[in-house]
């Protein structure tokens, strides 16, 4: 005989305490919820507007510098830590935590071109327009003593950048020539060059650790390998790269920050055409920086403002500007993946939301959960015109709009123009040539 009990868990609906919600049994059949989509998207439509209500990205403004940020460095160990480097020469430690400089040092005579940290947080390399490499302690100086470096190198051309290798005592420099020197010795271990140009800019592969890439002002992007000390590949585009970043989750992958307002996404495989061409900013692209998941990447542009794209989209997600922003000259995306910092033209680094309209402090693991709830609506229903309208809308300085809607009418133009040479010429003569491939000028391996 069998006998079926009805058996309940207490556990699926008894309270805890008596400040707990009531635990509702919830059936999942679809038959059940006729009206499902349309709740959800009202629901969708009230998170994307509350998100453009509370997107105040603006935290802090750190001041003290008596000339423009030239450069910037992440503490590779603390999160709370970050390096500027000045255009007079001075260098500042700053506590994010407290927003205030916690120690400064005249480092060069003339602009600080670059500066990098150690792997291990200890100490600092910054190079400047005096000629020389100088090595600094992370601490302070002990009471009486001197602020000195704990050596110099001095070069024979003025050094335009620095990065560090992240598991050996090997760091590179450019200028004339990219030379990579060993901690210990005064004189490069090898030079690598490919071309006759200055190097604006060099970088280490986080992930390739041998593998570097630098620009040149003859609009070359060159990749090294520190192994076979020889450049593997070079790839000209059509104006000149200010700098590049590798992405920190993907080996092949980088970014360059390009004169011509775009920002190329390669992989250093296939150089004849970039995956992705990024072309929001209206003006040069001076600096890029990945976020520590490599999805996103942050960049500043001489159009005084600052724009986060998704690797795989060509166009924006969020535009960054205050009315006392000036050129934007360098920018970082801090390790643990939540805020921006930019430095400019006039002597400030500023403090930006990664996402603006996140909420700062601890959350309650309702508030979290309703927040994921909310992200997935938004993710469910983003290509419907009301929301995607709403989201996408920014308010601009009227500078940058009226130049990009002038950029606009002249790419129109161009595409215009391309047409009509196509219909009125011999079939085949003018090849259709995708945005992609135009920009780039020669492969050479």
């Amino acid at each position: 005989m069998k006998v079926k009990v009805l058996s309940r868990n207490p556990d699926d609906y008894v309270r805890e305490t008596k400040q707990d919600l009531q635990r509702v049994p919830r059936n999942y059949d679809p038959a059940l919820h006729p009206f499902e989509a349309p709740r959800e998207y009202v629901r969708a439509l009230n998170a994307t507007k509350l998100d453009r209500v509370f997107a105040k990205p603006f935290i802090a403004s750190l001041d003290g510098h008596r000339d423009g940020v030239n450069c910037m460095a992440k503490h590779p160990q603390s999160l709370s830590t970050v390096l500027s480097g000045a255009c007079d020469g001075e260098v500042r430690l700053w506590n994010l935590m407290k927003r205030e400089c916690i120690r400064t040092l005249q480092a060069h005579e003339g602009f600080v071109r670059g500066m990098c940290t150690r792997f291990c947080g200890t100490s600092f390399f910054t190079v400047g327009d005096d000629k020389t490499v100088k090595h600094w302690k992370m601490e302070g100086p002990a009471y009486g003593e001197q602020e000195e470096p704990i050596h110099t190198i001095l070069g024979k051309t003025v050094y335009t950048g620095i990065d560090h290798h992240l598991r050996e005592p090997v760091f590179a420099t450019c200028g004339h020539q990219v030379d990579i020197w060993n901690e210990q010795r005064t004189s490069p271990l090898c030079s690598l060059t490919w071309g006759v140009d200055s190097i604006s800019s060099v970088k280490f592969n986080p992930i390739e650790m041998y593998l570097l890439g630098s620009c040149a002002s003859d609009r070359n992007i060159v990749l090294y390998d520190m192994r076979q000390s020889t450049a593997l590949k070079k790839v000209i585009l059509d104006m000149r790269t200010n700098t590049l970043c590798w992405n920190p989750m993907e080996a092949f992958i980088f970014t360059a920050a390009n004169e011509d307002y775009n920002l190329y996404t390669f992989d250093m495989r296939f150089l004849d055409k970039p995956l992705m061409v990024h072309m929001d900013h209206v003006s040069a692209v001076l600096d890029v920086d990945y976020s520590p998941t490599g999805k996103e990447f942050v960049s500043a542009s001489f159009d005084k403002s600052i724009r986060i794209f998704p690797v795989d989209k060509g166009h924006s997600r969020e535009v960054y500007h205050t009315k006392r922003m000036q050129h934007v000259i360098t920018v970082k995306w801090t390790s643990d993946n939540k805020y921006i910092l930019c430095g400019s033209d006039e002597m400030n680094i500023r403090l930006w939301k990664a996402n603006a309209s996140e909420k700062l402090g601890v959350l309650n693991p309702r508030e979290k959960a309703a927040m994921q709830y909310n992200q997935k609506l938004k993710e469910k229903f983003q290509h419907h015109p009301q929301i995607k309208r709403i989201a996408r809308h920014r308010h601009l300085p009227k500078i940058i709009y009226s130049q990009a809607k002038e950029l606009r009418i002249m790419r129109e133009a161009r595409r215009r123009k391309e047409l009509n040479r196509r219909k009125h010429s011999k079939p085949g003569s003018v090849p259709l040539m995708s945005e992609k491939k135009k920009h780039i000028v020669a492969v050479l391996k």
